[in-house]
């Protein structure tokens, strides 16, 4: 079988590495596989033999300039999509397998023109985040967004991911998604987790069966991992309080870390993993900022070290970080959001309120 996976990214990234463990696992089985992403970023060295590109980082620039300026994401890329889908006619899959359709560098409505002309494949469809059924963003909460089921014609979102900072075309795209993403023959949505699973068949793709399959993690990997961190850090004699996040932002709770650093005495220090320069420069005194480490044996250690780990987020899907913590041994304080309460496994982790930085004290102090 001939199976193609369409992400926006391969080998990196939490969706480019499931899409990557996919592949190697369906290799295994004797399946011929590709890949094709289209955003910037080295593919591992391992995975290039599946990585297709589709566009330029050329083509990826103008797709989002498009996106800022009217509100267009997922409408661009007409080129460069039009020259994978010959690719794609010549390759001849058996089964296409999406993830991540946002990033700017495919159109959807030409993508889905082109598989609803192959009523043969077999299409599956993970969906990691709200994107293809909402007219603009990827994350929304139930209060905020009321209209997503039927018709959306306003986002308080618009100035985050995909940013818009002009003309909004938030109804018109809801309109262009139910159109294209609707009447395909033989499409399988997955979801990993049961609240995105819920949402998904309210949504105009309640057509499709909806399967919930939860990320999971490579636990030879993220187990109890003794390490020099602390010596390091000269954190000792301090109780460690964790955050850890690709891109720290608002909605992971990086400003609810600032109120908690107010409210912690000097036995604490919290510890972000994660954070840009900048950010690191902006930080409070009892915060200790931490790049972003690509090796998952180094993030485990960290994990190992801390005294909990805290995640404040607002909106997520089924976050693996707090899978990764209580593998290595260290107990979860997270916000009772999207999917994490679906991540909880262990009796010593915990589940507070959204916003509610006095819980996360409570819970911290206690231990």
């Amino acid at each position: 079988m001939k199976v193609l996976f369409i992400n926006s990214v391969c080998g990196i990234g939490s969706t480019g590495r499931i899409c990557t463990d996919l592949a190697q696992q369906l290799e295994a089985e004797g399946n011929e596989v590709k890949i094709a992403y289209g955003r910037k970023g080295t593919v591992p060295e391992q995975f290039q033999k599946y990585a297709v590109r589709i566009g330029t980082d050329f083509d990826c620039k103008m797709h989002a300039i498009q996106t800022r300026l009217f509100d267009t994401h997922g409408f661009g890329s007409k080129h460069a999509t039009k020259e994978f889908l010959k690719w794609a006619e010549e390759y001849k899959p058996d089964l296409v397998w999406l993830h991540n359709l946002h990033g700017y560098y495919i159109n959807v409505e030409m993508l889905f023109d082109w598989i609803k002309k192959h009523p043969e494949m077999q299409v599956k469809w993970t969906l990691h985040d709200c994107w293809a059924f909402t007219g603009h963003c990827s994350y929304f909460t139930m209060v905020k967004c009321e209209q997503w089921k039927s018709h959306c014609s306003y986002c308080s979102q618009l100035r985050r991911y995909p940013a818009c900072f002009a003309m909004s075309s938030v109804s018109k795209n809801f309109e262009r998604k139910r159109k294209a993403f609707t009447g395909v023959k033989n499409m399988t949505l997955i979801t990993p987790s049961k609240w995105l699973a819920d949402l998904t068949r309210q949504s105009f793709l309640k057509e499709y069966p909806v399967e919930v399959h939860y990320n999971t993690i490579d636990t030879s990997i993220f187990k109890p991992t003794p390490s020099d961190f602390r010596e390091r850090y000269g954190l000792k004699d301090k109780f460690i309080v964790l955050g850890v996040a690709n891109v720290w932002e608002d909605r992971k709770g990086l400003f609810d870390f600032y109120k908690l650093a107010e409210m912690l005495d000097d036995k604490y220090t919290i510890v972000l993993v994660g954070l840009s320069e900048k950010q690191i420069k902006d930080l409070p005194q009892n915060i200790k900022g931490i790049q972003r480490t690509n090796s998952p044996q180094e993030l485990a250690a960290i994990y190992t070290a801390a005294d909990v780990f805290v995640n404040p987020t607002y909106e997520d899907n089924y976050p693996t970080v707090n899978l990764e913590a209580q593998a290595c041994g260290t107990p979860v304080i997270t916000y009772d959001t999207g999917g994490c309460r679906e991540t909880i496994h262990t009796d010593s982790a915990k589940v507070v309120e959204a916003g509610n930085v006095e819980g996360l004290y409570k819970e911290i102090t206690i231990r």
